[in-house]
């Protein structure tokens, strides 16, 4: 039996990492589970999987989480806070880390499990757009390994020759012969509206995506497509690709979840159902295999899969953030919080859709040329930015 620690255990992608392992309970068993702060939920996670540690970030809610497993006479030891937390992702009788807490809370706990030397499924695509290169430094110096949880990025690793695979962060693209990596996005719920209506868009629309169910953070970023953005950032670092090597297509099916295109014309491309399943699965599993719940594909139901390229006039956060990989470490580090700035206000409708990409902009004309190269400076950084987009929003 492996043993899976779940960092953002409430969360979407934790709900679908636990319908993974109940698939294959004779594989897999719950080890550690952490969230934020929904006590009720973990509750209800704790006495299903009886798992040896329970975590909330919020000490206040972990304390009640504490008393209310007492109650039900569950041995599960609750941890509360952040140093408990980086601790647990230390621990060394766990297999793999499904690092999947949303934002740049996740960093650092991405981080002390590659310092134990573990297996991290990285679903927190913000710890590479914070880190980048520091980060692949540290798996490399402790002997971690890392594998893609993203649906985009597990898809172009499996698209890839075994070697690259196993030297993500420092694989070579050009001596496998590939050409581009085309990354797909679906176009989030506003793909077709009128750009003049975009002003006005509701917060209950822009988190209806048309097709994947998300938190709400990462439905805002499908809408503007910055989540297509850092995936760009995150996709250059895990596959060391030069930005002539990426390209972004949209495919509003969501069905190719991305393609590598190679230099004897071959294209390679990842398709399957819309789940956070199967990517989870083949990580868990590789090289291997295992089941899931998700349907395969029926291609004779099928009835189109089309594409489109990348209108910027109605994405432009998509186009910052690409010139933001350009900038480097501290470009990309700034653009993330600002991001999670805005959206957290757009979330709590203190400004507006569009007001997402001018505070973004703006914090990235101050912050394109920031300098880090620690964790201790990406962190200051990242408070400063946050800081200073704080100020924009209570000035506008």
């Amino acid at each position: 039996m492996q043993k899976v620690t779940i960092l953002g255990a409430s969360g979407s992608i934790g709900q679908s990492a636990l319908e993974v392992i109940d698939v294959n309970s004779d594989k897999y068993e719950v080890y550690a589970l952490v969230a934020k702060q929904n006590a009720d939920k973990m509750l209800a996670l704790a006495l299903k999987y009886k798992p040896k540690y329970v975590a909330l970030f919020d000490k206040d809610k972990a304390y009640q989480l504490q008393a209310l497993l007492k109650a039900h006479k569950c041995s599960s030891i609750v941890l509360a806070g952040e140093d408990d937390i980086l601790k647990l992702c230390a621990d060394t009788d766990v297999d793999f880390v499904i690092a999947a807490i949303v934002g740049a809370a996740g960093l650092k706990p991405a981080l002390e499990a590659i310092k134990a030397s573990r297996t991290v499924l990285l679903a927190n695509k913000e710890a590479l757009v914070m880190s980048g290169q520091v980060f692949f430094d540290n798996v490399k110096q402790y002997h971690a390994r890392i594998l893609p949880l993203d649906s985009e990025h597990s898809a172009i690793f499996q698209c890839l020759t075994e070697k690259t695979q196993l030297n993500l962060g420092f694989c070579d693209l050009q001596s496998i012969g590939v050409n581009k990596i085309i990354l797909t996005g679906s176009g989030g719920p506003f793909r077709t509206l009128d750009l003049k209506k975009l002003a006005d868009v509701s917060v209950e629309d822009t988190i209806n995506h048309p097709v994947w169910s998300m938190g709400p953070k990462i439905s805002v970023d499908s809408a503007t497509m910055m989540n297509k953005g850092l995936e760009f950032i995150e996709a250059r670092y895990l596959f060391n690709a030069s930005f002539e090597q990426m390209q972004v297509l949209l495919h509003p099916q969501s069905i190719i979840h991305s393609m590598v295109s190679y230099i004897d014309g071959a294209v390679i491309a990842q398709l399957g159902n819309p789940s956070m399943q199967t990517p989870i699965a083949r990580a868990l599993a590789y090289p291997q295999r295992i089941a899931t719940k998700v349907e395969a594909l029926d291609f004779a139901k099928l009835k189109s899969l089309t594409f489109e390229e990348v209108d910027f006039n109605r994405y432009p956060c998509l186009k910052l953030a690409m010139q933001a990989s350009l900038h480097g470490q501290g470009a990309t580090s700034a653009l993330n919080a600002a991001n999670e700035v805005a959206v957290a206000s757009f979330l709590a409708k203190q400004i507006k859709f569009l007001d997402i990409y001018k505070i973004c902009s703006q914090v990235l004309d101050k912050y394109a040329n920031a300098s880090v190269y620690s964790i201790d400076e990406i962190l200051d950084l990242d408070l400063q930015v946050r800081s200073y987009a704080q100020r924009i929003i209570a000035h506008d």
